[in-house]
């Protein structure tokens, strides 16, 4: 059974930066693509980074790109999202995903994977 947990998040203050953590358990590393997604108050989730399942692609948001960074832990079994130089427009609860059958031009559509944590909040002041 899949199972995804969040931490990390936080109230920071733009221009700070959070990391942020997702610890799964009955998934393959190598066999499950993972990702992250957000979902601020009224709209819809959307889509943040991810690895495929090969892990040895990584994608990102155009809006995140060069401030956000995906990275994992295989021994651990954590997966991480670095998030710099934070906006108030980055507030939002953040996700952690996983799937083991999507493929590459699905990762960036929430209702394509099939597992999720039940996330973290992170609020930014400006």
């Amino acid at each position: 059974q899949v199972q995804l947990a969040e931490s990390g998040g936080g109230s920071v203050q733009a221009g700070d930066s959070l990391r942020l953590s997702c610890a799964a358990s009955g998934v393959s590393f190598n066999r499950y693509a993972m990702g992250w997604f957000r979902q601020a108050p009224g709209k819809e989730r959307e889509f943040v980074a991810a690895f495929s399942r090969s892990g040895g692609y990584t994608h990102y948001a155009d809006g995140v790109k060069g401030r956000f960074t995906i990275s994992r832990d295989k021994a651990k079994k954590e997966m991480y999202l670095q998030i710099d130089s934070l906006k108030p427009e980055d507030a939002a609860v953040y996700y952690c995903t996983a799937d083991q059958g999507i493929i590459l031009s699905s990762l960036r559509i929430a209702g394509q994977w099939d597992h999720w944590g039940q996330g973290t909040q992170v609020t930014v002041s400006s």
